[in-house]
């Protein structure tokens, strides 16, 4: 086999293993017994309704993340509803990630950092939780993996290559991941710090500033039409010093795998690269945080290509190091490295992929309703936002009567609909002799300061008695009737 052939078969390998392992570790538990919790209740209830009418509720609520809203009302379109429809984009996109960081590690480290940075990816925590989740943020990770692979590709082009078309390429990712979460732009300080570390020239500089501001500039409206609806993150707690020990050990990790890289100032490296792609964005959300309270590991999950990038390269310095000694060892290190992974983070794997790995499941207490049940029966939701349950799987409620609902979600382009006010809710309930309530599991449960949910417990508690009850995946409903 001649240099070239042999050359090209591991440049294939590097990135094809990577992807299907990923896939593999997608696919695996997909369906997660058939749950769906509530962000992912929001996804499919919006993907279901037409473009119009999610165009009309982007100017009310979660305008950031319309593109992805309106990408899979498209694949629900075309596939059907459905767990794999909602979660099969998030696996292909952190397979498409994990190829970006083994190119790159190859480019940067040699074969084995490649390899063993595009096996890692996958197998990090995060990024296990949110590769079989039905919301943007893995193709976030995927996009943030192209642009991260442009720029390298960029600025270790030999000189007097034509360069606009891969500059073009990356403003436009960066612009998109921007329209999938607007955090995202997090990514281009770490480039920045990229480009001081390599010290790129002044050139280098010029350009990727014009086309970053071009990304930027695309997604100012959405940024700034976004702050309007502010309130969707108005549950996010204050930062505190516990919320930051979760970055503190990712960068201690990342750090370890720098020093075996063994990096200097002014070259193009993995750790160059990796290392701030990982702090820049967790220190920078920290930095927001302290403004406004916006700490959630999701939203800079694309961080984890930096920490995957820094492993590889630690795993491609230990395969350098072993190679005088044990010349066979090489072919055995990263498998065996990787092995040992799985098996050691096997309850953690098993975890992830079981419905009690998420706050609740919307379908098991669908199922509930559809058995307890009756036609002609009431419904009541508490807060208004368990109505999703209702919205994922109507077929559950067929026969019962939402008596405190004024305008339903379509209607008045929200998430959770409009619900009339306490003196007309109570009146309904007094002509029921069943109601249902849909609420929170007692172990998840929060105070709710609405004063329709107020009016509904004091009716509940004053005509009506518990006939049953029942507490599934952190969700709840009870049966009452009349005294």
């Amino acid at each position: 086999m001649s240099a070239d052939r042999s050359g090209a078969r591991l440049r294939t390998i590097t990135w094809l293993v990577p992807v299907l392992w990923t896939l593999g570790l997608g696919l695996w538990g997909l369906s997660r017994q058939d749950s769906v919790w509530r962000d992912e209740a929001a996804t499919w209830q919006v993907a279901g309704r037409s473009t119009g009418e999610i165009w009309d509720m982007l100017g009310n609520v979660d305008a950031v993340h319309g593109l992805y809203y309106l990408l899979m009302h498209g694949l629900f379109e075309l596939f059907g509803a459905g767990t794999t429809t909602l979660r099969l984009p998030s696996v292909l996109a952190v397979a498409a990630a994990a190829a970006c960081v083994a190119v790159i590690g190859r480019r940067l480290a040699g074969f084995w950092a490649g390899l063993g940075g595009g096996l890692a990816l996958g197998l990090l925590p995060a990024v296990q939780f949110y590769l079989q989740e039905g919301r943007p943020y893995a193709l976030v990770t995927a996009g943030a993996g192209l642009s991260t692979l442009l720029l390298v590709s960029l600025l270790s082009a030999p000189p007097g290559r034509r360069a606009w078309p891969r500059w073009t390429g990356y403003a436009l990712v960066v612009l998109v991941c921007a329209l999938l979460n607007w955090l995202s732009l997090l990514v281009l300080p770490a480039h920045a710090a990229t480009l001081w570390w390599v010290r790129a020239g002044r050139g280098v500089w010029l350009r990727w500033a014009a086309y970053g501001a071009c990304a930027v500039a695309g997604a100012l409206p959405l940024v700034l039409f976004s702050r309007s609806q502010s309130d969707q993150v108005s549950w996010i707690p204050p930062l505190t010093w516990h919320m930051m020990i979760g970055p503190a050990i990712l960068l201690a990790i990342g750090g370890i795998g720098a020093l075996a890289d063994r990096p200097r100032t002014g070259g193009l490296s993995a750790t160059a690269v990796g290392l701030p792609l990982l702090a820049v964005p967790q220190l920078g959300l920290i930095g927001m945080s302290l403004v406004q309270p916006l700490f959630l590991d999701r939203y800079v999950l694309f961080s984890m290509l930096g920490l995957a990038l820094l492993i590889g390269a630690g795993l491609g310095a230990a395969v350098r190091a072993v190679r005088p000694r044990f010349p066979r060892a090489p072919g055995l290190l990263v498998p065996a490295v990787t092995g040992i992974a799985v098996v050691a983070m096997l309850p953690l794997e098993l975890d992830k992929r079981a419905p009690a790995s998420r706050v609740d499941d919307v379908l098991s207490v669908a199922g509930e309703v559809a058995r307890l049940g009756r036609p002609g029966d009431a419904v009541l939701f508490v807060p208004a936002a368990r109505r999703d349950t209702a919205l994922v799987s109507p077929g559950s409620f067929t026969g019962l009567v939402d008596v405190a609902l004024e305008r339903s979600p379509v209607a008045s382009a929200t998430l959770k609909g409009e619900e009339t006010d306490p003196a007309r809710i109570r009146a309904a309930l007094l002509g029921q002799r069943r109601v249902l309530l849909v609420t929170d599991s007692a172990k998840v449960a929060k105070p709710s300061g609405a004063a329709r949910d107020a009016a509904k417990a004091a009716v509940l508690k004053e005509r009506f008695r518990v006939v049953e009850d029942r507490q599934v995946r952190g969700r709840r409903v009870t049966v009452y009737e009349r005294r």
